[in-house]
């Protein structure tokens, strides 16, 4: 018997103007249908994660670019 992956690391907190989870990035359709989709499919999803939690991130906690 194999583990099942999980992008959870455990900060659960549902952004209300994007849907997505705060610690993970999935919305909750995908963390409720977890368990039920095929490896594949979620193999899919955490390929797409770490790009949906770049591009959510408010401009206050961005780096400042340096400046020459």
């Amino acid at each position: 018997m194999t583990l099942m992956r999980t992008p959870c690391i455990r900060i659960c907190s549902l952004d209300p103007l994007t849907g997505l989870c705060a610690g993970c990035g999935r919305t909750t359709d995908e963390i409720a249908g977890w368990m039920r989709f095929s490896d594949e499919e979620r193999e899919t999803i955490m390929n797409s994660l770490p790009a949906r939690l770049a591009a959510h991130v408010p401009e206050s906690a961005k780096p400042l670019e340096a400046t020459a």
